[in-house]
């Protein structure tokens, strides 16, 4: 099908899910699986690329996810360290100019982690080629929240007047204001908080009996032809 302008796939969201339960097909410690979730999102950036999908934001750890057990949350506590450190000296990120972003309550992650996310931020913050989104510490209605905090404060401060409150308004207060024309989520059928706002009219495929780790090319791409068979009238 010939792309058309309502078509046009700038911004891809992907719920990562699935990776315990991988880990237990393979007889594996479940938090193991997110080594394998973790090996995968390179190949998503090369796939993106060569789609020239210009922008992608993963849901990778929410604010309920701190609630693990101590053994797996260390260990992806380690892992996130160890990724970020690499990403920041990957020559693939800088060669193809990929900006990084943090979204959510990210203040919440011991030091370390905190640490290699601004040191990966601010190593790639000229960058405009292409964005990647980490969600991280994240939930829907926390980042809602946290916006509808910010605008009080704001009119707290006389910067703002209640009546001059509009969707611009909130959509600069919020987390991420790049709205995802597609969400995919792997493993369930739903959303689980995840861009409650910006995702209010992006197109939604769930696959519920595909784990992250076993997320294909093939799978990508039969995500993008089923979004560019879809009508999108935005409520027109």
């Amino acid at each position: 099908m010939k792309p058309t302008k309502t078509h046009i796939l700038k911004h891809v969201g992907i719920i990562l899910d699935g990776n315990r339960r991988f880990a237990k097909r393979l007889m594996l410690k479940p938090f193991k699986g997110h080594e394998w979730g973790y090996k995968k999102i390179e190949k998503l950036f090369e796939w993106c690329k060569e789609f020239k999908i210009k922008e992608l934001t993963l849901y990778a750890f929410s604010i309920e996810n701190f609630d693990r057990p101590k053994k797996e949350f260390d260990y992806l506590m380690n892992l996130f360290e160890r990724a970020f450190k690499e990403t920041k000296e990957n020559k693939k990120i800088h060669e193809n100019k990929i900006k990084i972003n943090f979204i959510g309550r990210i203040e919440m992650f011991p030091e370390k982690v905190k640490k290699a996310m601004k040191d990966l931020m601010e190593a790639t913050k000229t960058y405009s080629d292409y964005i990647v989104n980490f969600a991280m510490a994240y939930g829907g209605r926390a980042e809602i929240i946290d916006a509808t905090k910010k605008i009080s404060q704001q009119i707290k401060d006389g910067k703002l007047n209640v009546e001059d409150i509009n969707e611009e308004v909130f959509k600069k207060n919020i987390y991420l204001e790049s709205e995802p024309d597609l969400i995919i989520r792997t493993s369930e059928s739903r959303l689980s908080g995840f861009l409650l706002w910006q995702g209010s009219y992006a197109e939604i495929i769930f696959l519920p009996n595909v784990l992250w780790p076993e997320f294909s090319k093939e799978h990508f791409i039969s995500c993008l032809e089923e979004y560019s068979k879809r009508q999108r009238r935005f409520g027109k």
